[in-house]
Protein backbone atom coordinates (compact mmCIF):
# COMPACT_ATOMS: atom_id res chain seq x y z
CA UNK A 1 0.00 0.00 0.00
CA UNK A 2 1.72 3.53 -0.92
CA UNK A 3 1.14 6.23 1.08
CA UNK A 4 -0.71 9.19 0.48
CA UNK A 5 2.31 11.55 1.37
CA UNK A 6 4.66 9.79 -1.05
CA UNK A 7 6.22 11.37 -3.99
CA UNK A 8 4.67 10.45 -7.15
CA UNK A 9 6.57 12.00 -10.53
CA UNK A 10 3.89 13.19 -12.69
CA UNK A 11 4.07 15.43 -16.05
CA UNK A 12 3.07 18.29 -13.85
CA UNK A 13 4.35 22.06 -13.48
CA UNK A 14 5.21 21.89 -10.36
CA UNK A 15 6.78 18.29 -10.33
CA UNK A 16 8.73 19.24 -13.37
CA UNK A 17 10.17 22.21 -11.85
CA UNK A 18 13.56 22.73 -9.92
CA UNK A 19 13.31 21.93 -6.34
CA UNK A 20 14.49 25.07 -5.53
CA UNK A 21 11.52 26.71 -7.67
CA UNK A 22 8.87 24.54 -5.99
CA UNK A 23 10.05 25.23 -2.18
CA UNK A 24 10.14 29.02 -2.91
CA UNK A 25 6.62 28.64 -3.97
CA UNK A 26 5.43 26.83 -1.37
CA UNK A 27 7.52 28.86 1.45
CA UNK A 28 5.95 31.44 0.04
CA UNK A 29 2.64 30.84 0.92
CA UNK A 30 3.59 29.42 4.13
CA UNK A 31 5.51 32.60 4.80
CA UNK A 32 2.10 34.06 4.82
CA UNK A 33 0.35 32.04 6.92
CA UNK A 34 2.87 32.56 9.40
CA UNK A 35 2.65 36.12 8.91
CA UNK A 36 -0.61 36.75 9.44
CA UNK A 37 -3.45 36.37 11.86
CA UNK A 38 -6.67 37.58 10.02
CA UNK A 39 -8.92 34.39 8.83
CA UNK A 40 -9.70 35.36 5.96
CA UNK A 41 -5.99 36.19 4.78
CA UNK A 42 -5.16 32.46 6.39
CA UNK A 43 -7.83 31.03 4.80
CA UNK A 44 -6.98 32.38 1.15
CA UNK A 45 -3.62 30.42 2.08
CA UNK A 46 -5.71 27.46 2.41
CA UNK A 47 -7.33 27.74 -0.60
CA UNK A 48 -4.15 28.15 -2.71
CA UNK A 49 -2.04 25.72 -0.57
CA UNK A 50 -5.38 23.07 -1.61
CA UNK A 51 -5.43 24.45 -5.77
CA UNK A 52 -1.96 24.39 -6.04
CA UNK A 53 -2.24 20.04 -4.89
CA UNK A 54 -5.28 19.39 -6.62
CA UNK A 55 -3.69 21.00 -9.66
CA UNK A 56 -0.37 18.89 -9.04
CA UNK A 57 -2.38 15.67 -8.97
CA UNK A 58 -1.90 15.29 -5.17
CA UNK A 59 -5.71 14.60 -4.37
CA UNK A 60 -5.15 12.25 -1.74
CA UNK A 61 -2.48 13.74 0.16
CA UNK A 62 -4.25 16.88 0.25
CA UNK A 63 -7.56 15.45 1.26
CA UNK A 64 -5.65 13.41 4.09
CA UNK A 65 -3.89 16.40 4.93
CA UNK A 66 -7.64 18.24 5.15
CA UNK A 67 -8.95 15.81 7.74
CA UNK A 68 -5.67 15.72 9.50
CA UNK A 69 -5.26 19.91 9.57
CA UNK A 70 -9.20 20.20 10.48
CA UNK A 71 -9.05 17.89 13.19
CA UNK A 72 -6.14 19.33 14.26
CA UNK A 73 -7.61 23.17 14.06
CA UNK A 74 -10.80 21.54 16.34
CA UNK A 75 -8.76 20.57 18.88
CA UNK A 76 -6.50 24.07 19.19
CA UNK A 77 -10.07 25.91 19.12
CA UNK A 78 -11.60 23.78 22.42
CA UNK A 79 -8.31 23.72 23.81
CA UNK A 80 -7.97 27.62 23.89
CA UNK A 81 -11.50 27.87 24.60
CA UNK A 82 -10.81 25.67 27.62
CA UNK A 83 -7.66 27.30 28.96
CA UNK A 84 -7.76 31.09 28.14
CA UNK A 85 -10.94 32.98 29.46
CA UNK A 86 -10.56 36.29 28.28
CA UNK A 87 -12.54 38.33 26.55
CA UNK A 88 -15.73 40.19 27.23
CA UNK A 89 -18.48 37.72 25.53
CA UNK A 90 -18.95 34.64 27.58
CA UNK A 91 -20.59 32.31 25.77
CA UNK A 92 -20.89 29.42 28.63
CA UNK A 93 -19.74 29.18 32.08
CA UNK A 94 -18.51 25.54 33.09
CA UNK A 95 -17.31 25.81 36.69
CA UNK A 96 -14.36 24.65 38.56
CA UNK A 97 -12.07 22.34 36.86
CA UNK A 98 -9.40 20.89 38.44
CA UNK A 99 -6.29 22.23 37.45
CA UNK A 100 -7.97 24.99 35.37
CA UNK A 101 -10.13 26.63 38.34
CA UNK A 102 -13.03 28.15 36.94
CA UNK A 103 -13.51 27.73 33.21
CA UNK A 104 -15.53 30.70 30.97
CA UNK A 105 -15.46 30.04 27.48
CA UNK A 106 -15.57 33.30 25.35
CA UNK A 107 -16.30 34.03 22.21
CA UNK A 108 -12.79 35.73 21.81
CA UNK A 109 -10.83 32.87 22.70
CA UNK A 110 -13.04 30.66 20.67
CA UNK A 111 -11.89 33.22 17.42
CA UNK A 112 -8.57 33.21 18.19
CA UNK A 113 -8.36 29.48 18.00
CA UNK A 114 -9.96 29.43 15.34
CA UNK A 115 -7.21 31.82 13.79
CA UNK A 116 -4.10 29.29 15.04
CA UNK A 117 -5.80 25.93 13.94
CA UNK A 118 -6.28 27.36 10.82
CA UNK A 119 -2.51 28.30 10.52
CA UNK A 120 -1.46 25.02 11.26
CA UNK A 121 -3.63 23.25 8.88
CA UNK A 122 -2.49 25.94 5.90
CA UNK A 123 0.78 24.50 7.44
CA UNK A 124 -0.10 20.65 7.03
CA UNK A 125 -1.84 20.73 3.75
CA UNK A 126 1.41 22.38 2.46
CA UNK A 127 3.71 19.94 4.05
CA UNK A 128 1.34 16.81 2.10
CA UNK A 129 1.80 19.08 -0.91
CA UNK A 130 5.29 19.49 -0.59
CA UNK A 131 6.35 15.90 0.19
CA UNK A 132 3.95 13.94 -2.74
CA UNK A 133 4.90 16.60 -5.32
CA UNK A 134 8.52 17.70 -4.93
CA UNK A 135 11.27 14.81 -5.78
CA UNK A 136 13.64 14.03 -2.80
CA UNK A 137 16.42 12.71 -4.78
CA UNK A 138 16.73 16.20 -6.44
CA UNK A 139 16.67 17.83 -3.56
CA UNK A 140 19.61 15.95 -2.09
CA UNK A 141 21.15 16.46 -4.94
CA UNK A 142 20.85 20.37 -4.75
CA UNK A 143 22.12 20.50 -1.39
CA UNK A 144 24.25 18.23 -1.66
CA UNK A 145 27.23 20.32 -2.06
CA UNK A 146 26.08 22.65 0.66
CA UNK A 147 25.25 20.43 3.64
CA UNK A 148 25.79 16.53 2.39
CA UNK A 149 24.72 14.85 5.60
CA UNK A 150 21.98 17.01 6.55
CA UNK A 151 20.40 17.00 3.36
CA UNK A 152 20.96 12.86 3.21
CA UNK A 153 19.06 12.99 6.82
CA UNK A 154 16.11 15.21 5.80
CA UNK A 155 15.62 13.56 2.57
CA UNK A 156 15.93 9.40 4.32
CA UNK A 157 13.78 11.20 7.17
CA UNK A 158 11.14 12.31 4.05
CA UNK A 159 11.10 8.69 2.18
CA UNK A 160 10.71 6.66 5.57
CA UNK A 161 8.13 8.57 7.14
CA UNK A 162 5.30 7.44 4.22
CA UNK A 163 7.15 4.06 4.40
CA UNK A 164 6.18 4.13 8.38
CA UNK A 165 2.72 5.18 7.33
CA UNK A 166 2.03 2.32 5.12
CA UNK A 167 3.49 0.11 7.40
CA UNK A 168 0.75 1.23 10.04
CA UNK A 169 -1.52 0.73 7.61
CA UNK A 170 -0.88 -2.85 6.73
CA UNK A 171 -0.46 -3.69 10.58
CA UNK A 172 -4.11 -2.36 11.12
CA UNK A 173 -5.27 -4.32 8.48
CA UNK A 174 -3.31 -7.54 9.88
CA UNK A 175 -4.65 -7.11 13.30
CA UNK A 176 -8.13 -7.18 11.59
CA UNK A 177 -8.32 -10.16 9.58
CA UNK A 178 -6.92 -12.35 12.49
CA UNK A 179 -10.57 -13.25 12.83
CA UNK A 180 -13.08 -12.66 15.65
CA UNK A 181 -12.13 -15.22 17.93
CA UNK A 182 -8.08 -14.21 18.02
CA UNK A 183 -7.49 -11.10 20.92
CA UNK A 184 -7.84 -7.50 20.47
CA UNK A 185 -4.77 -5.92 19.43
CA UNK A 186 -4.56 -2.66 21.29
CA UNK A 187 -2.54 0.35 20.03
CA UNK A 188 0.74 0.39 22.25
CA UNK A 189 1.93 -3.61 20.62
CA UNK A 190 1.19 -1.81 17.15
CA UNK A 191 2.95 1.00 18.04
CA UNK A 192 6.21 -1.25 19.24
CA UNK A 193 5.71 -3.24 16.39
CA UNK A 194 5.80 -0.47 14.09
CA UNK A 195 8.78 0.89 16.01
CA UNK A 196 10.54 -2.45 16.21
CA UNK A 197 9.88 -2.63 12.14
CA UNK A 198 11.56 1.05 11.64
CA UNK A 199 14.41 0.61 13.85
CA UNK A 200 15.52 -2.77 11.82
CA UNK A 201 15.14 -0.27 8.16
CA UNK A 202 16.85 2.24 9.69
CA UNK A 203 19.52 -0.43 10.40
CA UNK A 204 19.73 -1.89 7.20
CA UNK A 205 19.74 2.15 5.33
CA UNK A 206 22.81 2.64 7.30
CA UNK A 207 24.41 -0.56 6.42
CA UNK A 208 23.54 0.05 3.03
CA UNK A 209 24.51 3.86 2.97
CA UNK A 210 27.47 2.37 4.27
CA UNK A 211 28.83 -0.29 1.44
CA UNK A 212 27.91 1.93 -0.87
CA UNK A 213 30.55 4.64 0.51
CA UNK A 214 28.37 7.33 1.41
CA UNK A 215 31.11 7.05 4.90
CA UNK A 216 33.85 8.20 2.97
CA UNK A 217 35.32 11.55 2.41
CA UNK A 218 34.43 11.61 -1.68
CA UNK A 219 35.91 14.23 -3.52
CA UNK A 220 33.63 17.25 -4.45
CA UNK A 221 32.07 17.12 -8.17
CA UNK A 222 30.76 20.24 -9.58
CA UNK A 223 26.74 19.99 -9.62
CA UNK A 224 25.18 20.77 -12.84
CA UNK A 225 21.91 22.34 -12.05
CA UNK A 226 18.78 21.52 -14.27
CA UNK A 227 16.58 23.78 -14.92
CA UNK A 228 13.04 24.13 -16.00
CA UNK A 229 10.99 26.33 -18.00
CA UNK A 230 8.56 25.80 -15.41
CA UNK A 231 10.73 27.98 -12.54
CA UNK A 232 10.52 31.47 -14.09
CA UNK A 233 6.51 31.35 -13.10
CA UNK A 234 7.45 29.78 -9.61
CA UNK A 235 10.09 31.89 -8.56
CA UNK A 236 7.92 35.13 -9.88
CA UNK A 237 5.04 34.01 -8.22
CA UNK A 238 7.21 33.37 -4.77
CA UNK A 239 8.62 36.98 -4.91
CA UNK A 240 5.22 38.53 -5.90
CA UNK A 241 3.48 36.84 -3.03
CA UNK A 242 6.34 37.78 -0.48
CA UNK A 243 6.39 41.52 -1.73
CA UNK A 244 2.47 41.53 -1.95
CA UNK A 245 2.59 40.08 2.38
CA UNK A 246 5.13 42.74 3.16
CA UNK A 247 3.11 45.47 1.44
CA UNK A 248 0.28 44.29 3.30
CA UNK A 249 1.70 44.46 6.23
CA UNK A 250 2.31 48.12 5.56
CA UNK A 251 -0.94 49.09 4.78
CA UNK A 252 -2.85 46.89 7.49
CA UNK A 253 -3.99 44.13 6.00
CA UNK A 254 -3.82 42.11 8.81
CA UNK A 255 -6.19 44.20 10.45
CA UNK A 256 -6.80 41.43 13.52
CA UNK A 257 -8.08 41.39 17.17
CA UNK A 258 -9.45 39.23 19.60
CA UNK A 259 -8.93 40.78 22.87
CA UNK A 260 -10.92 41.92 24.46
CA UNK A 261 -13.18 42.18 21.69
CA UNK A 262 -12.89 40.81 17.97
CA UNK A 263 -12.23 43.34 15.55
CA UNK A 264 -11.92 41.63 12.04
CA UNK A 265 -10.29 44.07 9.43
CA UNK A 266 -12.51 43.73 5.91
CA UNK A 267 -10.60 46.63 4.30
CA UNK A 268 -9.46 46.97 0.57
CA UNK A 269 -6.03 45.68 1.23
CA UNK A 270 -7.28 42.73 3.60
CA UNK A 271 -9.62 41.49 0.57
CA UNK A 272 -7.01 42.55 -2.35
CA UNK A 273 -4.17 40.74 -0.58
CA UNK A 274 -6.49 37.56 0.18
CA UNK A 275 -7.78 37.78 -3.36
CA UNK A 276 -3.91 37.79 -4.46
CA UNK A 277 -2.96 34.72 -2.15
CA UNK A 278 -5.45 32.62 -3.55
CA UNK A 279 -4.80 33.34 -6.85
CA UNK A 280 -1.41 32.51 -6.63
CA UNK A 281 -2.61 28.88 -6.62
CA UNK A 282 -3.20 28.79 -9.69
CA UNK A 283 0.75 28.86 -10.48
CA UNK A 284 0.66 24.62 -10.98
CA UNK A 285 -1.90 25.41 -13.95
CA UNK A 286 -0.94 23.30 -17.36
CA UNK A 287 -1.35 24.75 -20.19
CA UNK A 288 -3.04 22.84 -23.01
CA UNK A 289 -1.07 22.20 -26.09
CA UNK A 290 -2.28 24.73 -28.89
CA UNK A 291 -3.70 22.62 -31.97
CA UNK A 292 -2.39 22.77 -35.52
CA UNK A 293 -5.08 25.21 -37.64
CA UNK A 294 -6.79 23.05 -40.44
CA UNK A 295 -7.77 24.31 -43.64
CA UNK A 296 -11.30 25.11 -44.73
CA UNK A 297 -11.23 22.72 -47.78
CA UNK A 298 -9.84 19.87 -45.92
CA UNK A 299 -6.79 20.02 -47.96
CA UNK A 300 -3.37 19.70 -46.36
CA UNK A 301 -0.63 22.68 -46.15
CA UNK A 302 2.78 22.17 -46.93
CA UNK A 303 3.96 21.83 -43.72
CA UNK A 304 1.72 19.03 -42.45
CA UNK A 305 2.49 16.46 -45.58
CA UNK A 306 5.12 14.19 -44.77
CA UNK A 307 8.40 14.52 -45.84
CA UNK A 308 8.78 11.42 -47.67
CA UNK A 309 5.87 13.25 -49.89
CA UNK A 310 8.08 16.70 -49.94
CA UNK A 311 11.09 14.91 -50.73
CA UNK A 312 9.08 13.55 -53.92
CA UNK A 313 7.92 16.58 -54.93
CA UNK A 314 11.32 18.24 -55.24
CA UNK A 315 12.74 15.43 -56.58
CA UNK A 316 9.75 15.14 -59.19
CA UNK A 317 10.46 19.48 -59.75
CA UNK A 318 14.55 18.86 -60.32
CA UNK A 319 13.61 15.79 -63.39
CA UNK A 320 10.96 18.35 -64.53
Amino acid sequence: MRSSFAYQPRPRPLQLASPGAAVAYLGAIAVVAFLYSNPLVLAAAGVAAVMAGLLAGARRAVEFALKMGLSLALLVVVVNALVVSRGETVVARLGDWPLLGPVDVTFEAIVAGLSMGLRAAVVLVLGAVYSACVDPDRVLRALRTLAGRSALTATLVSRLVPVAAADAARLRDAARLRGPGAAEVGKAPLARRLLAGSLDRAVDVAATLELRGYSLDAPRARNRRSRSRYDRRFYAVAVLLLAAAIAGKTFGADDFQTYPSVEIGLGGATLALSALVALTGLAPLRRKPKRRPKVADGTKTALSRPKSSRRRGRGEVARV
